[in-house]
C-alpha cells in the first residue's frame, strides 16, 4: 500500500535519465514518483499539480531561459539536477523561483535528501550559490534604500500601468470614460484606482497626476 503522506515527484527528464531517476526516486520509502515529462512543454498542469516536488534534468546552459519562465510564478518546489560545471548559469532561475541544484557528479543519496529538504521549505544549494544569491538580496535592500519610488512603482501591475496612462493623458475625462476607454467596468477602474492609491501612497486623482509627472510615469506606461 502506496504511503499517502509520501513525498511525491514528478519529472521532466529524456526517456534514460527519466527512467533512471523514477528507479532512483521509488526506490526511497519516503518519495512517491507520480510522472514523467519529456520537456517543459510537455509538463502538463495535472503532471504538476500532482507533485510535491519536480525533478527537471537541464543538460546545458541554452535550457536555462526555459527554465527560468517555467519557475516564474509558481508554487512549485522545483530541483535541477544537472552536470553544468559552473552553477552560476542558473542564477537567474533561482532568482525566479527555483529550489534548489544538485549536480549529476553527486552521490544518488545527495538527490534523495535533496528532495526531501526542498520540500520542507529549504533551498538546497552549494556554497558559491549560496553567497551569490546573498549578494544579490544585499545589492536589491540597497537598491530599495537609493530608489524607494522605483520599487514602489514596480509593484504595479500592468493593468494598473494601463489606468495610470489612460488618467494621465486626459486629466479632465471622468472615470467611467475612462474605464470604458479601457473596456473595464467603473468597479474594476475603482478597485485599481484603490490598489495604485495604496502602492504609490498617494490619495487622489490629483496626486496621481503629480506623481506620474514627477517620476515620468506615463511615459513608463506606454512603453509597457
Amino acid at each position: 500500500m502506496v504511503d499517502q503522506k509520501s513525498i511525491r515527484v514528478a519529472l521532466i527528464a529524456s526517456t534514460m535519465m527519466g527512467w533512471a531517476l523514477q528507479q532512483l526516486v521509488s526506490a526511497s520509502p519516503h518519495l512517491r514518483w507520480v510522472g514523467t515529462a519529456a520537456g517543459f512543454k510537455d509538463a502538463q498542469d495535472e503532471l504538476v499539480h500532482q507533485a510535491d516536488v519536480l525533478v527537471v534534468d537541464l543538460e546545458d546552459r541554452t535550457e536555462v531561459p526555459d527554465l527560468v519562465q517555467f519557475v516564474s510564478g509558481r508554487i512549485l518546489r522545483v530541483l535541477v539536477v544537472t552536470n553544468l560545471r559552473d552553477t552560476g548559469a542558473l542564477d537567474p532561475a533561482l532568482l525566479a523561483g527555483l529550489h534548489g541544484i544538485v549536480r549529476k557528479s553527486d552521490p544518488p543519496a545527495t538527490l534523495l535528501t535533496a528532495i526531501e529538504r526542498v520540500h520542507q521549505g529549504e533551498l538546497w544549494l552549494d556554497r558559491g550559490a549560496t553567497s551569490r544569491m546573498f549578494m544579490h538580496i544585499v545589492r536589491h535592500k540597497a537598491a530599495q534604500r537609493e530608489n524607494p519610488e522605483g520599487i514602489r512603482i514596480a509593484t504595479l501591475t500592468g493593468r494598473e500601468r494601463e489606468a495610470i496612462a489612460a488618467l494621465v493623458a486626459d486629466t479632465s475625462v471622468p472615470a467611467k470614460v475612462i474605464a470604458s476607454r479601457l473596456s473595464i467596468s467603473s468597479h474594476t477602474l475603482r478597485n485599481h484606482l484603490t490598489s495604485i492609491y495604496r502602492k504609490l501612497q498617494v490619495n487622489n486623482r490629483l496626486d496621481l497626476y503629480a506623481y506620474a509627472a514627477r517620476n515620468d510615469l506615463g511615459r513608463q506606461t506606454e512603453a509597457h
